[in-house]
């Protein structure tokens, strides 16, 4: 993060500079990102927000400037345009408040209402609930205090510093900017009057991008949240049910040896049986937790990823026989044991009434999903296979010896189980003088048989004569949610995305298994969790995007520039999706958190064009192709400032590649792309619908 932050502001400064061609504009603009980030810090103390990868990790300086560009390049217009300048000689303060009072005074609504709609637009992330709530919201609030503290900054302390810095004669002379933005300026024009002359052409080529962009989304996939590499694995180790403690520790120092003696990169291997005295986390104990604490990534030599690694790990344990394993990062494990009871990313839970039947259910549900590309580590929940021993008691027999089932029972229980007959004393410390038959005389079947039940007459009779005694497979567990019995088959995936997986594994379930009346299937895990945030954006985002038309409608006071600045939102997802695919990535809630701050910044560039459109009408312009060309030829700089500051800060946590980096890329790929094409459409495509 701390990389990530200190690149982003060291290239939102390289651009202000290059862009402005006055060191001293860049410096101005630039010593807002710490101003704004105190003021962030200061809210999040106050507000209880901790400093973590979500939090800070998404903040993108060029966002929180964006108020700051407009004001200084607006007083530079002004002063560079000044009949004052014009005459040679050097303002007075007097005269450069004045300058500066007025540019800013133009600007200021824009900006008020600009960053009014960012905030706005982050409201939708504060209704996430669960795990992507706890994740995200914390985002948000930080984003919003920078925001804030940006913007409180933009209409004070900026114009301020622009009067007080700010060179008081402005030079005349050509800088590299001026040339540049010369080259832009002369290429846009040209180009602007090709497109206004095409606008038909235009428009159908801009729709087929949008429509190709809403084909790609369907295409895609999704993921609930990127798996973070967490550095180190946790492996979930399975025995055969009803094994003892003892195979247990057997068969997992077995597996332990041979991952710490093949796999230079271990560091240790730490297991975990059983349960402790405060039982939170309750396992039998044919279940395990390995995990396997590994060196840094720069010191591996047996892979060069953490899947790669995985697989040959899973491998090379398949030589212990008798055990199963999956592996996943340790907090992700817990995550998904917190949201659905089991560890697997993906759960299938099956619901009925006959254990029988849904264990049979179980397997030949275990049996598709292991077809299924992607699919690994496959865990069908086992519900049977416990040995029992049943005694079925002769009840006429019973009576003949005059014996009752209660006083039988008890004594096979106290020969077997044990019972209670007194206190053992050891200082202040009390136990239980438990009696019992010796652990010879309980071993087999056969110790039952023979076990000898007194009877009142002093005779004692072998219980095999009272009853018929067998051994027989019972269940091993019973799981209930919401009062029906469930079983459940969980995959971790591998390689692809978790929507169109789950979709494919739906798909062949339908066509293979047909379920019996009262049974049902229910996907949940990630699967769930991305459908449960998807439908919850669904809703408040919508709320969202109507609540900035209303502000844009009573900036302009009209319906029709309210539409025309809202093109450039789905101008811009064009742009987010397109990107998004070109890397290879699904959809997911980080990603969806994207496009909600993408939304935000690719409006404002709107605003600024419409604003001075109309500021131009006010001055007595007729001519709307005029208006057009002269509006945007003013405005080109700092529209091209703010998409290029925003998406450039972006630029490092696109191309990170360090712990945390999953959850940042989908995020800043999605602003990235949608900014830079909404730039560009929005500069041809804002003039034809103006016209």
């Amino acid at each position: 993060v701390e990389i990530n932050l200190l690149e982003g502001a060291m290239i939102v400064l390289f651009v202000l500079v290059i862009f402005l061609g006055k060191v001293r504009s860049g410096i101005i603009i630039a010593t807002v990102i710490p101003l704004a980030m105190l003021f962030a810090v200061i809210m999040m103390n106050v507000f209880g927000v901790v400093g973590n990868l979500m939090s800070l990790g998404a903040l993108d300086f060029g966002l929180i400037v964006d108020g700051s560009v407009f004001i200084v390049e607006a007083v530079l217009h002004q002063l560079i345009h000044s009949n004052l300048i014009k005459n040679g000689l050097p303002l007075t303060q007097e005269q450069m408040n004045s300058e500066v009072s007025g540019a800013s005074k133009k600007m200021a609504r824009s900006v008020v209402f600009g960053q009014l709609i960012i905030l706005i637009v982050y409201l939708p992330t504060f209704t996430l609930q669960g795990i992507e709530g706890k994740m995200f919201i914390p985002m948000a609030q930080t984003v919003a205090f920078a925001l804030l503290g940006a913007f409180l900054l933009s209409i004070t302390y900026v114009p301020m510093m622009s009067a007080l810095i700010l060179p008081k004669k402005i030079s005349t002379k050509e800088t590299l900017s001026d040339r540049m933005m010369q080259f832009f300026e002369n290429h846009y024009s040209t180009t602007l009057k090709i497109v206004l002359q095409n606008k038909k052409t235009v428009i159908t080529v801009t729709l087929l991008l949008f429509s190709f962009a809403v084909y790609l989304v369907t295409t895609m996939g999704g993921e609930f949240i990127p798996a973070l590499e967490e550095g180190d694995f946790a492996v979930e180790t399975r025995l055969l049910s009803g094994s003892s403690i003892e195979s247990s520790i057997r068969y997992t120092q077995k597996a332990a040896h041979l991952i710490k003696s093949r796999y230079p990169e271990v560091e240790k291997v730490v297991t975990k049986i059983g349960n402790s005295e405060i039982p939170t986390d309750p396992m039998p104990m044919e279940a395990a937790d390995m995990m396997i604490i590994l060196k840094d990534k720069s010191e591996w030599t047996s892979a060069s990823s953490f899947p790669e690694l995985a697989e040959k790990m899973s491998e090379t344990l398949k030589e212990v026989p008798g055990i199963s394993t999956g592996f996943q990062f340790p907090v992700q494990m817990r995550f998904n044991e917190l949201m659905t009871g089991a560890r697997q990313d993906v759960v299938c839970k099956i619901f009925g009434e006959d254990l029988d039947s849904l264990s049979q259910l179980a397997a030949r549900l275990g049996a598709i999903i292991s077809t299924v590309q992607g699919t690994a580590d496959v865990f069908v929940e086992p519900v049977t296979g416990v040995p029992q021993i049943i005694i079925h008691y002769n009840r006429s027999v019973l009576a003949q010896y005059n014996l009752s089932i209660e006083e039988v029972n008890r004594i096979v229980n106290i020969a077997f189980a044990g019972q209670s007959t007194g206190l053992v004393y050891e200082g202040e410390k009390r136990f239980d003088l438990i009696v019992r038959l010796n652990e010879n005389s309980r071993k087999k079947i056969e110790d039952i048989n023979n076990l000898l039940i007194p009877t009142s007459t002093g005779q004692q009779i072998p219980l095999r004569h009272l009853a018929e005694i067998s051994v027989k497979t019972g269940p091993n567990q019973i799981q209930r949610e919401e009062t029906r019995r469930r079983i459940v088959v969980g995959f971790n995936v591998r390689g692809r995305d978790v929507q169109s997986l789950v979709n494919e594994v739906k798909e062949k379930v339908d066509q293979q298994i047909k379920f019996p009346s009262g049974y049902s299937i229910k996907y949940g895990g990630a699967f769930e969790n991305l459908n449960s945030a998807k439908q919850r954006l669904a809703i408040v985002v919508p709320i969202a995007l109507f609540l900035i038309y209303l502000l844009l409608y009573f900036t302009f006071g009209s319906l029709k520039h309210g539409l025309l600045i809202y093109s450039a939102i789905p101008l811009s997802a064009i742009g987010g999706i397109y990107f998004l695919a070109l890397r290879g990535m699904p959809f997911s809630i980080s990603a969806g958190v994207g496009f909600v701050a993408l939304f935000g910044v690719a409006v404002l560039n709107g605003i600024v064009l419409i604003s001075e459109f109309n500021r131009l009408r006010k001055e007595g312009w007729t001519d709307t192709t005029a208006i057009v060309n002269e509006g945007t030829r003013i405005r080109l700089r700092p529209v091209l400032m703010t998409a290029m500051v925003a998406s450039l800060g972006f630029l490092p946590m696109a191309l990170s590649k360090g712990a945390g980096a999953e959850v940042q890329r989908p995020l800043a790929t999605v602003v990235i792309g949608g900014l830079l094409i909404s730039t560009f459409l929005t500069l041809f495509v804002l003039p034809i619908l103006y016209i």
